[in-house]
């Protein structure tokens, strides 16, 4: 999962899993401009960039050289709200 719209940089946050499982939510609180990322319900990141908008990917993007060239992304139940 990659964000976009950083102040200062074009990624805010990227996100790799390599042969993994895990529960991702992401946060954005427009008005104070930060993002934050829980991962298997755990707070692991909060980021204030300094923008109000930000937009979001989820895929496969590259691999490793050293890897195989098979790459596979699953994503199941993905939910967005906006207040």
């Amino acid at each position: 999962m990659q964000i976009f719209g950083a102040a200062h940089q074009a990624t805010t946050l990227q996100l790799r899993v390599y042969d993994g499982d895990l529960k991702l939510n992401v946060i954005h609180y427009v008005v104070a401009r930060k993002v934050k990322k829980f991962i298997d319900g755990e707070q692991k990141f909060v980021k204030d960039d300094g923008r109000a908008s930000f937009h979001f990917t989820y895929g496969v993007y590259a691999a490793p050289s050293d890897s195989s060239h098979y790459m596979e992304s699953r994503w199941k139940g993905i939910k967005l709200f906006k207040k």
